[in-house]
């Protein structure tokens, strides 16, 4: 586990969370950080396309059954958690369930980046996971909130339209299309531009992610020591469970990681906007810090080669 610490991609999370503790002048461009989040987006997309266009039908189904159960399960185990462990109230806990059921854009790159620079296989298609995982989570997470709530509803239309037109969604899902459709005698020079300078891309987004972080560590005492228990607890419990899934639905170790990385982390970018518009009397404060402060850079410099022996482990079984 140490050898990840030396990672240049995390030591670049490490300058970026150093810098902004000791309050450094240093700044990311905001629309740097936009085009760094596109990029990585849609390289994610492109190559899992590529790769997808080789796979078989029938191990690329059964994984995707596999995430979306385990996409809905997510929140509706964290749910009673929250509310009855946690105390927080419906629409907390609702919105903070769907937070830990969707996903971490960055975290997912982070744990492909360590099976390629290891060259440890992985199936084609989990790109195609992380929307199957994501989508049913944030509405699951939505229908918990609204069970016996006398607040307007929000038509499922919308919701559905904002999950799947969001940016997260929506360049991965592109990039899926066009690496899927694009003819291979084609795609020398976009490999050259998405592949290629994929890490050294990553590095500058997790700089920017460390110094986000440091602003969000001074708001983790505000919510006690039940919310860091749970989360760096509650991933790493769905590491496990999403392993296993992994394995009965005939992945590799590598797949069955990045399933398990999927479930382990807590979407920053999707389930704000989506909560924001359907729970909006939820705490954004409470889930925006649960997500950067807490399970983010847990995830970024523990959880993700602890998450590959746990797939490991479970393989062994």
């Amino acid at each position: 586990m140490a050898e990840n610490f030396l990672d240049p991609v995390i030591l670049f999370f490490g300058l970026g969370l150093l810098a902004g503790i000791l309050k450094s002048d240093l700044r990311i461009p905001e629309q740097l950080y936009e085009t760094l989040t596109i990029y990585i987006l849609l390289a994610i997309g492109l190559k899992g396309g590529i790769k997808l266009s080789h796979a078989t039908v029938g191990s690329t189904l059964t994984s995707i059954v596999a995430s979306m159960v385990l996409g809905a399960m997510i929140p509706l185990i964290a749910y009673p958690i929250l509310r009855r462990l946690g105390k927080f109230n419906r629409s907390d806990s609702a919105a903070l369930s769907g937070h830990f059921g969707a996903v971490s854009s960055v975290t997912f790159a982070v744990a492909l980046d360590y099976l390629i620079s290891r060259g440890i296989y992985f199936e084609e298609f989990v790109p195609v996971l992380y929307i199957t995982l994501e989508v049913p989570a944030i509405l699951v997470a939505i229908a918990l909130a609204r069970f016996k709530s006398e607040k307007k509803n929000i038509p499922i239309q919308k919701l559905m339209r904002e999950v799947l037109l969001s940016k997260s969604v929506f360049l991965l899902l592109g990039g899926l299309l066009v690496g899927y459709l694009g003819l291979s005698s084609k795609m020398g020079p976009i490999e050259m531009v998405f592949f290629d300078p994929f890490k050294g891309v990553l590095a500058l987004f997790l700089l920017e992610m460390g110094l986000v972080t440091s602003r969000r560590l001074k708001d983790v005492h505000k919510y006690g020591i039940f919310l860091l228990v749970f989360g760096t607890c509650f991933p790493i419990s769905m590491a496990v469970l999403a392993c296993f899934m992994g394995k009965l639905a005939g992945m590799s170790v590598g797949g069955s990681f990045i399933l398990a990385t999927l479930a382990a982390s807590a979407s920053y970018i999707t389930a704000p906007v989506t909560m924001r518009m359907a729970i909006p009397e939820a705490n954004p404060s409470l889930y925006l810090t649960s997500s950067l402060g807490i399970v983010f850079p847990f995830n970024i410099m523990l959880g993700v080669p602890l998450y590959y022996k746990i797939s490991t482990l479970v393989h062994l079984i």
